[in-house]
């Protein structure tokens, strides 16, 4: 089996979930901590199409805070919305799992492994 990657925040549930899950399953992995490892705008342009969105804002944690502080909801450029991520992790939505040109946001965190049987 390809080895995955998983966008992981070590401090929520849902993240640690899908990281005991891909334990569990044996495959090779490469762990990213997105929030000390910023991806840059290219990386999560990437990510978008990997991840089918057609809006960077389907990959923000809207709830969050600082969504709210830097008025995000009513933004419609997308180069901002991805900058924002750029400049603040925290809104990227998380765990994700990228397999060779595909990828997922684990939520919730089964949908692992028929990811990982695709």
């Amino acid at each position: 089996m390809q080895k995955v990657q998983i966008w992981h925040n070590p401090r929520c549930s849902k993240s640690r979930q899908a990281l005991e899950l891909l334990d569990e399953s044996g495959v090779q992995k490469d762990i990213v901590k997105y929030l000390e490892e910023n991806p840059d705008k290219e990386r999560i342009k990437e990510l978008l199409k990997m991840l089918g969105f057609a809006s960077a804002r389907e990959l923000m944690r809207t709830k969050e805070a600082i969504y709210k502080e830097l008025g995000l909801k009513d933004e419609t450029d997308e180069e901002k919305l991805i900058e924002a991520m750029v400049e603040h992790p925290k809104l990227i939505e998380r765990p994700i799992i990228i397999k060779g040109d595909k990828a997922i946001i684990a939520r919730p965190p089964e949908k692992v492994s028929d990811f990982l049987k695709a």
